[in-house]
């Protein structure tokens, strides 16, 4: 075997092509996600095999999947990547101040339920920081996250978004988005402050469809309940959905970050037993967590995010006379 150039690792570029492939595990998805035609994709992995001087691919049936030296080079590879995203953010925050501009891509209700108390944080805490948010969801989020349309990415763990463990990110938890019943003010079951997804099985469900992360969340609790909803509607608009609440044309699963400024025709209760929810993670390029700007915007959002799950959860606690909850699920952080 012949020893590799001291410069097999010069062209970055096809490197990404190659990382690309690893998560998308097709040359069609991989030309799709980086705006190539598979033939660009094919004759870039074609090339770095002759640049490294061992094959990267292999078929496997109709197919083809990475090598395992190909995984090892990967690994270095990711190493490097991070650490020339370090390496840029301490250039450009050398003295180690916090200035700058710092855009956020998220998923909507984030910016509806969350987002807005950053900025009302950052505006008091950060005088010298712009903040841009731009609403995105995975896996176009993550893709403008790696072209450097992004510097934070906030979304939720579901279909589209990299696993917990994948090295081209830093990722920091944001816990639990639980979902709670919204019913029509006059349903029969309003008296009752918590409900188990049993006692509406006979409702018409309003929910978003099979693709979403909301309405793949209805179903499985549902058919943890053990039933299947019979559902009258599909929107995966928050707005819409409450409002076909609120005039009573069914019930629904609604997560709490998009549970503001509700119609009083509408009721919240929450779900007793196995809770539905989704879970809500920050990432960034693995290396950027090292700039300062990067670091303080993940700590006020951290912040800012158990700030408000604490400031519901004790509103949530002293609500005992029956009343909806429908006005304090979210309050306000300050």
């Amino acid at each position: 075997m012949e020893p590799l150039r001291v410069d097999f690792m010069d062209d970055l570029r096809r490197l990404r092509v190659l990382r690309e492939f690893r998560e998308r595990r097709s040359i069609t998805a991989t030309a799709e996600a980086m705006h190539l035609t598979p033939s660009a994709v094919s004759q870039q992995l074609a090339r770095i095999a002759r640049d490294v001087g061992f094959e990267v691919l292999h078929p496997v049936g109709r197919g083809v999947t990475l090598t395992p030296r190909a995984h090892l080079l990967l690994a270095h590879a990711d190493t490097v990547f991070a650490d020339i995203e370090r390496a840029r953010h301490e250039l450009e925050s050398w003295d180690g101040s916090v200035r700058g501009t710092i855009t956020i891509g998220a998923f909507s209700t984030a910016i509806t339920g969350l987002l807005p108390l950053l900025l009302d944080k950052a505006r008091d805490q950060l005088p010298q920081v712009t903040i841009r948010l731009r609403e995105s969801e995975p896996p176009k989020l993550f893709d403008e996250l790696d072209a450097g349309r992004h510097d934070i990415a906030l979304a939720v763990d579901f279909t589209g978004s990299p696993a917990a463990g994948d090295p081209r990110y830093h990722r920091i938890d944001l816990g639990p988005d639980e979902l709670d019943l919204a019913l029509p003010q006059g349903h029969p079951l309003c008296g009752r402050e918590t409900l188990t997804l049993k006692d509406v099985e006979q409702d018409p469900w309003i929910t978003g469809d099979g693709e979403g992360c909301c309405g793949a969340i209805t179903a499985t609790a549902c058919a943890a309940a053990g039933f299947t909803p019979h559902v009258a509607h599909r929107t995966n608009d928050w707005q819409a959905l409450v409002q076909l609440v609120a005039h009573g044309h069914g019930v629904a699963l609604i997560p709490r970050l998009a549970q503001r400024d509700l119609p009083a025709a509408v009721a919240i209760r929450e779900v007793r037993e196995s809770r539905p929810q989704r879970w809500i993670f920050a990432a960034v390029r693995k290396g950027a967590q090292h700039s300062p700007l990067t670091d303080t915007m993940l700590e006020l959002l951290t912040s800012v995010r158990h700030a408000q799950q604490r400031t519901a959860s004790v509103v949530r606690s002293h609500i005992s006379d029956g009343r909806s909850t429908r006005d304090t699920v979210l309050p306000h952080t300050t």
